[in-house]
């Protein structure tokens, strides 16, 4: 059982960055993929980015690429989502998600574990 809080969301202007984080409390944080969506209203949850155990895979979504980066700190049981040059399409939701494989999937029914979500606003 993992048990996953995220933070770090808030109201940023167009342009800037936030960074997001994602402490797993549980065994084995080490041994799962980690994973960001993001759902705005009325829309479905969608992959943004994931990282598998070890850090040496990474998954983007094509908008976010480039802007984005996710990473994983192991000893701290936590994974980051730094988002920059964020934009007004950018705002929703987010939520960090974990998979117990070692290889990075973008289907949100594949995770097993869920975090609260932590809102991201964005103006313009």
């Amino acid at each position: 059982q993992v048990q996953l809080v995220e933070s770090g969301g808030g109201l940023v202007q167009a342009g800037d960055s936030l960074r997001l984080s994602c402490t797993a409390f549980g065994r084995s944080f080490s041994s799962y993929t980690m994973s960001w969506f993001r759902q705005a209203p009325v829309e479905e949850r969608k992959f943004v980015a994931g990282i598998n155990w070890n850090g040496d895979t990474t998954l983007y979504a094509d908008d976010v690429k480039g802007r984005f980066a996710i990473s994983r700190d192991n000893a701290k049981n936590t994974a980051f989502l730094q988002m920059n040059s964020l934009k007004p399409e950018d705002p929703a939701v987010y939520y960090c998600a974990a998979l117990l494989r070692t290889v990075v999937v973008r289907g949100a029914d594949d995770y097993e574990y869920w975090g609260q979500g932590t809102q991201v606003t964005v103006y313009s």
